[in-house]
């Protein structure tokens, strides 16, 4: 699959591809449908088992820091009518994404980013209005080992939300650890994939939970410097 849509120009893949890819590298997202109309979300609440989040199915909705978008924590077939006929008036049409809720956690993006220098780079950062203006983000240059991994979600500023912050309970580190070594198993394996976003993965004390996921299949990249290349 990836060698096949790799080959031409770049192409981002479908939801169920998205899956099926992350799925070899044993990373699962949490459990979701695309639905045309609010009768079908009911309906995929229900197979799926509430309580259930109601998402605007583009980007530019869904991923806003306000959250305009998303509808969380609704526990009856009244509450997913309702959050569908809001976002239906906002997006201006009525497919959604009805998915699973994952444990209440601090929200994190992690990334495979391509670099002209350094070639594919893993990004992690805490999610967040500030962090983003910040400019809050961590990188590792691909391979990434262990000891990169603990290094990278402990890097940006944010990271001490992750830790237990303020009596807060700690996340499960060793979770998010190890969802970064398998992201960085796909860039390492697969150099088409040109971008890679897991967003949100909702991080808290019962793992690490990949809620969105979004990869660009491109070429490989050509360059002439083959060398080990370091971030300073």
């Amino acid at each position: 699959m990836v060698e096949r849509l790799g080959a031409g120009s770049p192409h981002r893949l479908g939801d169920a591809e998205t899956v099926e890819l992350l799925a070899c590298y044993g990373i699962p997202v949490t459990e979701f449908r695309m639905v045309p109309d609010a009768d079908a979300a009911v309906a995929a609440a229900e197979e799926i088992g509430f309580p259930v989040a109601i998402k605007a199915v583009g980007d530019r909705w869904r991923h806003r820091t306000d959250l305009v978008g998303v509808r969380l924590d609704l526990e009856e077939a009244s509450g997913v009518r309702r959050a569908h006929a809001d976002i239906a008036r906002l997006t201006g049409q009525g497919e959604v994404y009805v998915q699973r809720m994952a444990p209440k956690g601090v929200s994190c993006v992690l990334e495979i980013v391509d670099d002209p220098s350094f070639g594919s780079l893993l990004s992690f950062g805490v999610s967040g209005m500030a962090t983003e203006l910040l400019g809050d983000r961590a990188f590792r240059v691909v391979p990434v080992s262990d000891q990169d991994a603990a290094a990278l979600v402990r890097a940006p500023r944010a990271a001490p939300l992750l830790a237990g912050y303020r009596g807060t309970e700690p996340v499960d580190l060793a979770a998010l650890e190890d969802l970064v070594l398998r992201v960085g198993r796909v860039a390492e394996d697969l150099p088409e994939v040109r971008s890679l976003v897991l967003d949100p993965v909702l991080t808290s004390p019962e793992g690490a939970f990949v809620t969105g996921a979004r990869v660009v299949l491109g070429p490989p990249p050509t360059r002439a410097d083959s060398g080990p290349r370091r971030l300073s």
